[in-house]
């Protein structure tokens, strides 16, 4: 498996397989070419058909200046290696291309190239599923977070820090903000009303207030272009760092136990990344929620106290309820129904941890076998429900203010 450093992925929003990862793309190529003054970029599949409200065009065309670059549209293109894929071409003064690069951004900002194998890219982890995890940290005695410690050094508790200052920074200019999203649906922001009723209620409804008021203010800077880290993707940006600011905010949290907590959350999206997959335009929102719910849930249960069994239950019942979840973004911003899920997600992580809690640990179905479920699951969705917008919600309700 790769490292953390590859899951939680510090960039702009509203999305990470359609804005971070075209950015990067774009920012290597005009590496590459740093020269030229025209480019043409092609957008394929997924990418096409929701990139004008995910700022695909818009990030390639920032990147790629002061050249000039016209962004094709072929939606109906659908490339066997990934639904994201992408063409940049140099041209020279006749508009003839000089050199071209096809490249995929498969989820969480992660690009690659055709050929490149998906698992296994940058491998730190020796171990790819979570069942191999926990019998390693049976029999050596040690806690999920010890397993990253061995093989990513104490280092990566310096990354950690900076992901969940960049976390933080986005729940407090969130929680501050008022207005209309940006994009046709005019969305008002919700956070900063939901984080004063918050204040006015009894202790624990105000616990359950302030987790969706602190998610809310990480999706809605999300949906507005702002400054977030992928958890694992941007369009779930919020579940972890709302969940995460509350219980540290009501337990008074030391800072090295929210790192540990972020760890095991890591591991835990790492199995799904290299055994499934991440990306809403390939599993459909299960991969990006649900695996953000499932991340969530083991941490906070690692948080409260959970054991070894416990944990893993957490995140195999959030990840589990959130199978067949399709993706659906009406008129393709990453705004309805994707920032009320990030809200319902947080609070059923906790959920998820507390009932286990009340467990020895023990069932039925483990992480691993629910992470393949899901994999299978978003090969049978059809396409339209996974980040076309095309079916389901995106379907019925595309012509509201669209």
């Amino acid at each position: 498996m790769d490292s953390l450093r590859e899951l939680f992925k510090i960039g702009n929003g509203p999305s990470s397989s359609h804005t971070i990862g075209p950015e990067r793309a774009a920012k290597k190529f005009k590496e590459k070419h740093p020269n030229i003054k025209n480019f043409k970029v092609e957008l394929y599949g997924s990418l096409a058909l929701t990139g004008k409200g995910h700022l695909t065009d818009y990030i390639i065309i920032e990147t790629l200046k002061p050249a000039h670059t016209e962004v094709i549209f072929m939606p109906e293109f659908v490339h066997p290696y990934h639904t994201n894929g992408m063409k940049f071409c140099a041209l020279d003064a006749s508009n003839n291309v000089m050199d071209s690069w096809l490249v995929f951004s498969i989820g969480g900002g992660t690009i690659m190239e055709e050929g490149e194998p998906r698992r296994n890219s940058k491998k730190v982890y020796p171990l790819n599923n979570f069942t191999d995890i926990k019998k390693w940290c049976e029999n050596e005695n040690k806690e999920y977070w010890e397993f990253v410690i061995k093989y990513e050094g104490e280092e990566i508790f310096s990354y950690l820090k900076e992901i969940w200052n960049v976390m933080s920074l986005s729940v407090k200019n969130g929680i501050e903000k008022t207005g209309i999203l940006p994009g046709s649906l005019r969305l008002k922001r919700r956070a900063n009303s939901f984080y004063k009723k918050s204040r006015n209620l009894e202790s624990e409804t105000s616990f359950l207030g302030k987790i969706f008021a602190y998610t809310l203010a990480v999706a809605e800077e999300n949906g507005s272009g702002g400054r977030v880290v992928t958890a694992p993707t941007c369009g779930a940006s919020g579940v972890i760092p709302g969940l995460l600011y509350a219980l540290a905010e009501a337990y008074k949290l030391p800072e090295k136990e929210l790192f540990k907590g972020l760890a095991i959350a890591g591991i835990v999206g790492n199995v799904i990344k290299e055994n499934a997959t991440i990306s809403g335009a390939e599993g459909g929102c299960q991969a990006e929620i649900g695996s953000a719910c499932a991340m969530a849930a083991s941490m906070a249960c690692f948080l409260l106290g959970g054991t070894l069994d416990q944990i893993e239950y957490a995140a195999e019942m959030a990840l589990e309820h959130h199978l067949g979840l399709t993706c659906d973004p009406i008129g393709g911003y990453v705004q309805i129904p994707c920032i009320e899920r990030n809200a319902a997600a947080a609070a059923r992580a906790l959920d998820s941890a507390i009932y286990c809690l009340f467990t020895d640990g023990k069932h039925t179905v483990s992480f691993d076998k629910v992470v393949h479920t899901m994999s299978e699951t978003g090969k049978d969705l059809k396409s339209e429900y996974k980040e076309t917008s095309l079916g389901g919600l995106a379907k019925s309700h595309y012509n509201i203010n669209c």
